[in-house]
């Protein structure tokens, strides 16, 4: 089995950017997911989110981080 770790940014524009990871272990893949959730927390961006799955799209974590954006 592989994991898939997906991370997505909304950006203050309302874009959406998607970056996926494919790990061969799930102790790999939680320790990237946790990676992205440690600097999501801080992010200056209003969403920022990551999703770990199998590669047969079964969901095993999810969280997002949602930030107030002061308009410039």
């Amino acid at each position: 089995m592989k994991y898939i770790v997906v991370e997505i940014q909304t950006m203050t524009d309302g874009t959406v950017a998607i970056q996926n990871f494919q790990k061969n272990s799930r102790n790999e893949a939680e320790s990237t997911y946790h990676s992205i959730l440690a600097s999501a927390a801080i992010s200056q961006l209003p969403v920022h989110a990551a999703v770990l799955m199998t590669n047969e799209g079964f969901i095993i974590m999810n969280q997002a981080y949602k930030h107030e954006v002061t308009p410039e």
